[in-house]
């Protein structure tokens, strides 16, 4: 059967090229050991030059086979470097591949030896414009180095190279696995299937076959389907002439596009998504499997989405196989941004949508293939090629083309539009009508964005209109039909290249910060999910952060029934869901409005007719201010005129329950209240001590093939738990134990928080790691490395 041999540890590295380092006997006692993955150059957080990372290097590395069996091959595995590859294998030059992002191999048994064996990796990763998405401009970076892992596969002389299964007749008792097989080369003999759920074997099945494609049917009960809340894998485990098996792990489930939305397994499902780039800070695109997978449980437990799209590239396979296993559904799409090329250029483009497919197919969670340049102009002639390649590929899964032009050529099945019209006012989404028409599946895959950076240490007025804008959009795209879902650009904020971002080379687009830490803008998303109670309150509730120390509307995002509100700890008002503004979202957010409460009679000992006609006018300046609409400076001249309130005392009025200025800060109090109870509570008054919040989100590291890592968040937080957004004290980090910071072991706290991630370094053992905040706090968490 097959063996695989990770090649990940210990390779030698050198930012320089030379051809004599291809040689075998090369002396590289120089060169700076390295393990996979590996990003070429560690950069700054900010304020860099992209050219720093775009040079050819090279990498070595020495290694023995457990054995070598004449009676078997051996496939050279990368699965992915930056940008271009030529590899070398014991002095022989053995291939190469032009592109970051997709699977490549090479057939090595005639070259590898047992013992000694010595493989190098010329690397150059400039932005070559032969390959995608390079050309033009660019607003990402590819990044450089051997990123993702390297493995050598053992395999029988003849060997199954793919099994493609579709799943049929999904909602009959009896379900069809339509499997296509491929082999290496023309052969015959038997076929053994067995089919497995959680290591538990639910059937077996074979067959004769002839030829080097087949394909092969089998009818199966008593299995469930895949879905979004319900996340079903099975094992295919398919054997060839007892000498080789393949294993595929798939879902039963059925994906359309159609005219009234989207639909999974017949139910109709509003998309509610984020775009993700695979980038980190410091080390681009190169961290392991575990850091992948944790992107997708922030996608779907903490952001609450239930779609992603691996903008503008394929994605990590650990990150797909994460999306298979918790339910969140994939767009996944060729490397591309707005540049078309010709010749060569289209050559390797096609040849990416071919490895995308092949790669992904399997994955219940990938619904939709992209497969035009991202916001690129119509070209019928190579948009035909690239949608026949997908389609021929697979038949089970529509595919789109990312464009921000209306009215564009329809050349695949869904039209995938970037819709930037809004702006602030009163457009949040263009009609589906006037954008592709009356028929097309329409997808909304990329809103706001560069219409409205922000920082999360903005002012507060800037951080609140982020969240309203991606409000705005969701609740339009709930109340269409005709819209199968948006979704948000982006997940986190991203360096780029000069000609993008705030002039530091970060793009400021995320509802997450860099270091995956939320900020205000995401709560719209947080506030859908259903996985834990939710409350966030858009202010800070200090006047002081406000013009004329007017607060404004405070929006209140929580996914709660009811949500109670308290003043100096006295109850003033309950506001509900249907109050909301944006009715069509699952769980809208609510303007509080009412402070007040029975204070103008209970403190104010005025009378039940004045108190009923001044109150609405004051709630609504509490809001306004003086654009409050005019009736209510009606009632508050019928209400001098019935308790007989002089002016004076209606300015003291005004000042008490406006604002505030001048007064002791007030304490509100907001609690969140699920079937009866209190699930949620948020408390916001003048800060008068910090604390540091540090929390792993893993807290065992296991090294296998690759090193293992992890994400250290560090967020100061007021006496009531609230973060602080201006806190930006410099922060120490120790590590002590089998493991590394990744990054800087110094730096300041953005936005009141940071993070950083550690990874392991071959030893075992507890890891502790002490953190301080100058001025604020030091604390220790420990972790273990296994």
């Amino acid at each position: 059967m097959r063996n695989s041999y990770p090649l990940n540890f210990d390779w030698k590295y050198s930012p320089s090229f030379a051809p004599e380092m291809t040689k075998a006997k090369f002396d590289d006692k120089g060169f700076e050991t390295v393990d996979i993955p590996h990003s070429n150059k560690e950069l700054p957080l900010n304020y860099f030059d992209e050219k720093c990372y775009q040079f050819t290097s090279c990498y070595r590395k020495k290694f023995d086979l457990p054995k070598k069996d004449k009676n078997k091959k051996y496939i050279l595995h990368f699965e992915g470097a930056a940008v271009y590859s030529k590899v070398y294998l014991n002095d022989e030059f053995i291939g190469e591949y032009k592109g970051a992002y997709n699977r490549f191999s090479f057939d090595i048994t005639s070259i590898v030896n047992k013992k000694n064996n010595v493989l190098v990796v010329e690397l150059d990763s400039s932005e070559r414009p032969e390959i995608p998405p390079f050309g033009n401009v660019v607003d990402y970076l590819v990044y450089g180095g051997i990123y993702r892992e390297v493995w050598i596969e053992e395999v029988s002389e003849i060997y199954i190279s793919d099994v493609f299964v579709r799943t049929l007749n999904i909602h009959q008792p009896k379900k069809v696995l339509d499997m296509d097989i491929s082999f290496s080369e023309s052969t015959e003999g038997t076929l053994k299937f067995r089919l497995e759920k959680d290591g538990k074997i639910l059937g077996e099945k074979s067959c004769t076959f002839k030829g080097s494609v087949i394909n092969a049917k089998w009818a199966v009960s008593d299995v469930s389907l895949w879905d979004i809340n319900n996340p079903n894998l099975y094992d295919i485990y398919v054997t060839l002439n007892e000498q080789d098996e393949y294993k595929v792990r798939f879902g039963f489930r059925e994906v359309k596009f159609r005219k009234d939305g989207f639909y999974l397994n017949g139910k109709k499902i509003k998309i509610r998504g984020l775009n993700r780039h695979q980038s980190y800070p410091y080390v681009g695109y190169a961290m392991p499997e575990n850091v992948q997978k944790a992107d997708a449980d922030l996608l779907k437990y903490k952001l609450g989405v239930n779609l992603v799209r691996t903008s503008h590239y394929p994605n990590s396979v650990h990150f797909l196989n994460r999306c298979d296993e918790i339910g969140l559904l994939v767009f996944t799409e060729m490397p591309s941004w707005q540049f078309l090329g010709e010749g060569e250029w289209r050559d390797i483009c096609l040849d990416n949508v071919k490895r995308m497919v092949i790669r992904d197919r399997n994955h219940p969670s990938v619904i939709l293939w992209g497969v035009r340049v991202n916001e690129g102009m119509d070209c019928d002639e190579f948009y035909s090629q690239t949608n026949e390649m997908a389609r021929s590929l697979d038949n089970t899964r529509q595919t789109g083309g990312v464009r921000n032009i209306p009215r564009s050529h329809l050349l695949e099945d869904v039209y995938t539009y970037n819709d930037f019209s809004h702006s602030g006012g009163a457009i949040h989404l263009l009609p589906p009508a006037i954008v592709t028409g009356l028929n097309a599946p329409y997808l909304v895959t990329e809103h706001n964005g560069h219409m409205y950076p922000t920082k999360s240490f903005d002012r507060e007025a800037l951080r609140t209109e982020h969240a309203l804008r991606h409000t705005r959009v969701l609740n339009t795209a709930y109340g269409n039909d005709r819209i199968s879902g948006a979704i948000g650009w982006c997940m986190s904020d991203y360096n780029t290249h000069k000609d993008f971002g705030s002039g530091d080379k970060i793009c400021y687009h995320g509802v997450t910060d860099m270091f995956r830490v939320p900020k205000l803008g995401a709560a719209v998303y947080r506030s859908q999910q259903e996985n834990e109670p939710y409350l966030e309150v858009t202010s800070a509730m200090d006047i002081g952060e406000h013009p004329g120390g007017v607060i404004g509307k405070v929006y209140v995002y929580s996914n709660c029934d009811y949500v109670k509100l308290y003043k100096n700890g006295k109850y003033t008002s309950t506001i509900y869901p249907n109050e909301s503004s944006f009715k069509n979202l699952p769980h809208p957010p609510v303007v509080a409005r009412d402070f007040i409460g029975d204070a103008l009679t209970e403190v104010d000992k005025l009378d039940a007719t004045t108190a009923s006609l001044l109150k609405p006018a004051l709630v609504a300046a509490q809001v306004e201010q003086w654009k409050m609409p005019p009736h209510n400076f009606l009632r508050v001249g019928a209400a001098m005129i019935t308790g007989r309130l002089s002016i004076n005392y209606m300015v003291d009025l005004v000042t008490k329950y406006i604002g505030g200025w001048g007064e002791q800060q007030i304490t509100y109090r907001f609690e969140g209240y699920k079937n009866g109870e209190c699930v949620a509570t948020v408390v916001r008054t003048a800060v008068t001590s910090l604390s540091l919040d540090v929390n792993a989100d893993s807290a065992v590291l296991k090294q296998a093939d690759t090193y293992d890592a992890t994400r250290i968040e560090l967020v100061v937080k007021d006496q009531n738990g609230n973060r602080v957004p201006f806190a930006d004290s410099s922060v120490k980090v120790t590590v002590d134990g089998p493991a590394d910071i990744i990054g800087p072991s110094e730096f300041p706290l953005i936005g009141g928080d940071r993070a950083f991630w550690v990874r392991t370094n071959g030893k075992k053992g507890k890891i502790k790691i002490t953190v301080n905040a100058m001025g604020i706090e030091e604390k220790t968490i420990e972790l273990v490395s296994e």
